[in-house]
């Protein structure tokens, strides 16, 4: 029996997010759905065991939190008022890395999110949730109180 997607080949509109071959099919879930038997960030990972379930669950919480642990970070500072120049390409290269170390954390977390399940859904926004509070929340009150004699 012929599975090609009727002469079009493997990238076709017959294959609908399916993927055929003589031994296995696999379909990945376009809705949000709950239990531990998931595929998150790499093939195969975690797997059908409980324990890789729930340290899948852990990896995205802390991926969450150090996403907004790094959006708080300032690896050099503006010179101070009246004074030119600054750290100049030293201080721009520094903020580019951690700029991308940023965005590449961010991406991680949505294609964890990405694998449509619940649970991962709800661990990535607690992550993000105490991040917030934990690091850009309190960075918010100091420099409210820095500002203000």
């Amino acid at each position: 029996m012929d599975h090609g997607g009727g002469g079009m080949g493997d990238g076709g509109m017959g294959s609908g997010g399916m993927t055929m071959n003589s031994t296995t099919t696999h379909y990945t879930a376009m809705t949000f759905f709950w239990g531990k038997n998931s595929e998150i960030l790499f093939a195969g990972w975690p797997g059908t065991h409980g324990g890789m379930y729930a340290l899948a669950l852990i990896t995205v919480f802390l991926l969450g939190l150090l996403v907004e642990w790094l959006g708080t970070l300032r690896l050099f500072h503006p010179p101070p008022a009246g004074k030119v120049g600054g750290g100049g390409v030293t201080a721009g290269l520094g903020h580019t890395i951690l700029h991308a170390l940023r965005v590449g954390t961010a991406y991680l977390l949505m294609l964890a999110v990405m694998s449509f399940n619940g649970g991962v859904f709800i661990v990535a926004v607690a992550g993000r949730a105490l991040g917030f509070l934990l690091f850009t929340r309190s960075a918010l009150l100091k420099e409210a109180t820095d500002c203000c004699p």
